[in-house]
């Protein structure tokens, strides 16, 4: 299959607004899970789920935490500016991003920009019964022919650099998005943001923050299905990848090789990487945030045995990489994922590090063949979407009958909705 001339049409349904959840029920693990097991399709409810593995199987799982990225500002005139965080710019690591006091810089998008001509956007508030003022100043080009200076628009894209500073060195950023962030539900939504969201869109086992939107198809776990997993002698592990709103991005292009695919930071431990190897490199995944970071792995792997000498910003995996008859070019069927894998573990081990800290724009659609993922944990996605390009090709392309299914018998759709386990 010639993957980059897929028609995105070829994977649209019909979708009622009545089906998309617009709030998760009650109980997480009491929503419904729809098993597709070689083909045959079944429904049963979520707390069900370990009943259907393996047992010594290993389960992969995001600990990713979604921030309150999204803040607002108000003009001396009235207007409302919408500043979101994307991505860290100074410093660039998450972790000692909101560890930061008294500055830094973010790569954002803005709503309402076109009334943001110039100047810094401030806003007071309290914290811990300290008064703060919070300032936001965009970098701009150099002025125009009619004197103005033209925001940057990083990477040519629709991010821009905002500078960020507060009046007092005693206060963090991240105590500074807990007072003054919203957290960003997922637009098709179509509603605000309530305090209810704070908890219910988080996983119970979100640990690391940096995402703008949640790996949903962890949403549906509780603590009492978590230790049902290893009472049915489940191995679990975590990695981190942190989800951008690219993740909602639609495919506009005729063809998915028009569509450009997101950036999104991966951290993965040396102890994970063991525990794959131990497990000779199959997983049951959760989320396709998961499935995007296990198998970024191989790819990983495979440069650096090509390349010993590259670095973890080499390792960047880029959106045609698995299609293009390796990165190098040259095949790469011929190495192994446990090949690959042990590749990264000696990478870290010869470097001193615990973990791997990289990138990756991966597409998977139909025509990708999955060197990890043996079976997936996942919600009901958008129509063209590029995750359900990714379902479609670990279903070999029968996803059809899993949406027919999931439309017939009930099932709640997308970030709040229903879940799947998938078992080609």
């Amino acid at each position: 299959m010639d993957t980059k001339h897929i028609k995105i049409s070829d994977y649209n349904y019909s979708l009622p607004d009545e089906r998309i959840a617009k709030f998760p029920i009650a109980q997480r693990d009491h929503s419904k899970l729809l098993v597709y097991k070689h083909g045959v399709v079944s429904d049963d409810v979520f707390y069900h789920l370990p009943d259907y593995l393996p047992k010594g199987a290993l389960m992969i799982f995001n600990n990713t935490k979604v921030i309150q990225a999204r803040m607002h500002f108000r003009k001396e005139t009235g207007a409302l500016i919408e500043v979101f965080l994307m991505e860290p710019a100074a410093p660039t690591d998450y972790e000692l991003m909101f560890q930061t006091t008294g500055h830094c810089s973010w790569l954002c998008m803005v709503g309402n920009l076109k009334k943001w001509k110039d100047g810094s956007l401030k806003r007071d508030f309290e914290i811990k019964g300290h008064s703060l003022t919070l300032s936001a100043t965009m970098r701009r080009g150099e002025a125009g022919a009619d004197g103005k200076a033209a925001p940057l628009a990083v990477g040519g894209g629709t991010n821009y650099w905002i500078d960020f500073d507060w009046d007092n060195e005693n206060i963090s950023f991240a105590e500074i998005l807990e007072a003054v962030g919203e957290l960003p539900i997922p637009p098709y939504l179509n509603r605000e943001t309530q305090e209810s969201d704070k908890t219910t869109y988080q996983t119970v086992y979100s640990k690391i923050k940096g995402s703008v939107a949640a790996p949903t198809a962890g949403l549906h776990f509780t603590d009492a299905v978590l230790a049902d997993l290893d009472a049915h002698g489940i191995d679990r592990e975590e990695v981190t990848l942190h989800v951008g709103a690219g993740t909602f991005k639609p495919v506009k292009s005729l063809e998915i090789e028009g569509h450009q695919m997101h950036t999104e930071y991966i951290v993965v431990h040396r102890r994970s990487l063991e525990k794959l190897l131990h497990h000779d490199c199959q997983v049951i995944a959760v989320g396709t945030t998961s499935v995007r970071t296990i198998e970024s792995l191989y790819y990983m792997g495979v440069h650096l045995l090509k390349h010993p000498e590259a670095n973890e910003e080499d390792l960047h995996v880029k959106q045609w990489d698995p299609y293009d008859d390796g990165r190098d070019g040259g095949l790469v069927d011929d190495i192994t994922p446990m090949q690959a894998i042990q590749a990264i573990v000696d990478y870290l081990d010869k470097n001193g590090l615990e973990a791997l800290h990289s990138s990756t724009q991966i597409i998977i659609a139909p025509g990708y063949t999955y060197k990890i993922v043996k079976m997936l944990v996942t919600n009901f996605h958008q129509p063209q979407s590029t995750l359900l390009l990714l379902v479609s090709a670990f279903l070999h392309g029968d996803w059809h009958q899993v949406y027919d299914y999931a439309l017939s018998h009930d099932f709640r759709f997308l970030s709040y909705g229903d879940s799947s386990l998938l078992i080609p």
